[in-house]
C-alpha cells in the first residue's frame, strides 16, 4: 500500500501540480467543500482529480468548477453520481470579499491547489492567482535546472 503524503495541513488527497507551471501564485486560502455521501467515500479512495478544476464567484458565494470525483461503483449503486458537478466551497464573508475584489481585477483568477484532509473534514487550498506566459515558464524552468546543478555540485563537494 502506497503512503500518502502529508502537509502541515493533513493527508493529501490531490493536488493541482500544473498550477505553480500555468501560474504566479499570490495568495492562498483554505475553504471547505459542501459534498455529497459518495464523493466523501470516493474522496477516501483517493479518486479525486483537480487538473482542470476553478473557482467562480457567482450571487457572493464560491463554487468549485471543472473537477472530476470518480464514483465508486459498490457505493453509488442507489443515486445518479455527477463525477464533474460543481461543488460549493465554504469561505469566510472577509475571504469572499477579498477575492471578488481580487478576481475583478485584471488577469486574476482562482485555482484550486490541493484537496486534503483536516480533522477528518475535506478541505480545498485554492490560490488567487495570475497566468503566465511562455516566456515566464521558461525563465522558471531555466532557474530550477540551474538550481538543480547548484545542488550537485555543492553535493559532490
Amino acid at each position: 500500500m502506497s503512503k500518502k503524503k502529508e502537509t502541515s495541513h493533513g493527508p493529501v488527497i490531490a493536488q493541482n501540480r500544473k498550477a505553480w507551471h500555468d501560474y504566479f501564485i499570490e495568495q492562498k486560502f483554505e475553504a471547505g467543500l459542501v459534498l455529497q455521501g459518495w464523493e466523501v467515500k470516493c474522496l477516501r479512495a483517493g479518486r479525486a482529480q483537480l487538473k482542470e478544476g476553478y473557482v467562480v464567484i457567482e450571487h457572493n458565494e464560491a463554487f468549485l468548477v471543472g473537477t472530476h470525483f470518480s464514483p465508486l461503483t459498490s457505493t453509488s449503486t442507489h443515486i445518479q453520481a455527477n463525477p464533474t458537478r460543481t461543488r460549493k466551497l465554504l469561505l469566510h464573508r472577509e475571504e469572499l470579499n477579498k477575492l471578488i475584489g481580487a478576481t475583478e481585477r485584471k488577469g486574476y483568477t482562482l485555482i484550486p491547489l490541493q484537496l486534503y484532509w483536516q480533522h477528518g473534514r475535506a478541505k480545498l487550498e485554492i490560490g488567487l492567482a495570475k497566468g503566465k506566459q511562455a516566456h515566464d515558464k521558461r525563465a522558471d524552468l531555466k532557474k530550477r535546472e540551474s538550481d538543480r546543478e547548484m545542488q550537485r555540485v555543492l553535493k559532490n563537494r
